[in-house]
């Protein structure tokens, strides 16, 4: 029996309360971690709050494929085609410097040519690019803007902590669960930890080989869905440097990445789950795996990396430049849920403060000839 789809309707995302008052405080906090990070994180510029560290910026093409169900075949995937892109891979965390000290938390942000249709951005509609912002996991650690705030707080401050051994440890977890004294007992944020827990448990592999969610839901034209970027396990098979091993060096895993591109393509598959129940998969609560056994990722689109030389420092500059919002995106493909909301003025207010301190000029590519040219990709 063909499993039921719900229906997007507006009511099924609902702004929690004060979010606006809220909101600004995170926007505030953002702002002065990013100042401090001139300093702060050695580099001599200001980085990202969050995917501060960059493993190299990707040149690609999407394809999106033809004759699929009329339920997948949703907003832009609604018209089969080819489109350039550009992918970057970073580590999520605040923080720049070696591997060891990240983590193994990976993004994998895409941006996509030649869009059909303006963006939700208000000060940039027209630029016909869309953009994904996804992780190496299907579920995030942080469901509300309260839980923002402390939560951004505990991850900058996470150094600090952990330097103290065991007893800071303790620290950061009871300050974790307890929103640093600001939760009450029956709000303590226990699957938020537990959350945490699990994406800490994710291998250091090779970036190509992960799979990448928008962690939170998205529209789908009609529906209710989430993305993935997977492998093509034909591809996967292939790669050599399979397993990273962040300590055996200061850099370990842009290294990989580059001789792999350097050597041969490689394809992923971008899928879409459709939401078939919003209580077993909810739109607000992020902590919770949406089950394929309710509603299987279908494959809407081929993502494909050229064979390519990424290796000069120019890569990431010009990877540094760009900005990737999950705002960045036609209304029929419109982010769902607070943390997803939260991002969208997060986002753009780091990226303008970023770019000012770091000289750089914020303008949107028009194509990917303008960041990477064809020319110097591999034959």
């Amino acid at each position: 029996m063909a499993p039921r789809f719900v229906p997007y309707t507006p009511d099924v995302d609902v702004a929690e309360p004060h979010f606006d008052e809220k909101l600004k405080t995170v926007i505030e906090k953002t702002e002065s971690y990013i100042a401090e990070s001139v300093t702060a994180e050695g580099t001599g510029r200001a980085v990202r709050d969050a995917h501060a560290k960059g493993y190299g910026v990707v040149r690609g093409e999407v394809e999106i494929l033809d004759g699929l169900p009329a339920e997948y075949a949703q907003g832009i995937y609604a018209t089969p085609g080819r489109h350039d892109a550009l992918v970057r891979f970073s580590n999520g965390s605040p923080h720049a410097g070696a591997d060891a000290r990240l983590g193994s938390a990976i993004g994998l942000a895409l941006k996509m040519f030649d869009i059909d249709g303006p963006t939700l951005l208000d000060d940039e509609p027209d630029t016909r690019t869309f953009d994904y912002a996804n992780i190496n996991g299907p579920i995030f650690f942080c469901n509300t803007v309260d839980h923002y705030l402390f939560i951004q707080e505990l991850f900058l401050e996470a150094p600090t902590y952990f330097a103290q051994g065991r007893p800071g440890a303790h620290r950061f977890f009871s300050d974790f669960i307890t929103g640093k004294g600001t939760l009450d007992q029956a709000d303590w944020a226990w699957d938020e930890l537990l959350a945490m827990m699990r994406l800490k448990q994710i291998p250091a592999v090779n970036v190509l080989l992960s799979s990448y969610w928008t962690m939170g839901a998205v529209r789908h034209g009609d529906y209710i869905a989430k993305v993935r970027i997977a492998p093509d396990p034909v591809f996967a098979d292939a790669v050599v440097r399979r397993s990273i091993d962040p300590g055996a060096a200061a850099e370990v895993i842009r290294p990989a990445l580059v001789a792999e591109l350097q050597e041969r393509p490689y394809e992923f598959d971008i899928q879409v789950q459709l939401c078939t129940d919003l209580q077993r998969m909810p739109v607000q609560d992020v902590t919770v795996e949406w089950p394929e056994t309710l509603s299987p990722s279908v494959t809407v689109a081929k993502l494909r990396l050229p064979q390519q030389d990424i290796s000069g420092e120019d890569n990431l500059e010009k990877m540094d430049a760009l900005s990737f919002t999950p705002w960045r995106v036609t209304a029929d493909h419109a982010p769902l849920g607070n943390i997803m909301r939260a991002r969208k003025e997060v986002y753009r207010h780091s990226s303008l403060l970023r770019h000012q301190l770091n000289q750089q000029a914020r303008v949107e590519p028009r194509s990917a000839d303008d960041v990477l040219p064809a020319a110097h990709q591999v034959s």
